[in-house]
């Protein structure tokens, strides 16, 4: 949270959020990390963000200490999003798409 907080400040603006903290039955149902994804454990959100703002966004994510990094920017704009996540380990992918 206080990482997050930090790259809000840095942002400048209000970061609309459309995925935080998930139940382990909820996350098991609507993503490929089942019972035990970094949702699950507070460690990632989703920020609602498409053009440009998500370019800046990444971009300060990788500087605010961010490592992994989930790029959703196809479809309808106000379902675009930018996964953040802060979990540590070299077998995952640091920045993927959707």
């Amino acid at each position: 949270m206080a990482r997050l907080e930090r790259l809000r400040q840095a942002f400048g603006k209000p970061m609309r959020l459309s995925s935080a903290y998930r139940c382990p039955d909820y996350n098991a149902r609507v993503s490929h990390t089942g019972l035990t994804g970094p949702h699950t454990t507070g460690r990632a959100v989703d920020v609602l963000i498409s053009g440009e703002e998500a370019y800046r966004l990444v971009q300060l994510a990788l500087e605010y200490g961010f490592t992994g990094i989930g790029i959703a920017q196809r479809g309808p704009y106000e379902r675009r999003f930018i996964h953040l996540d802060d979990l540590e380990g070299d077998l995952r992918p640091r920045v993927w798409s959707y």
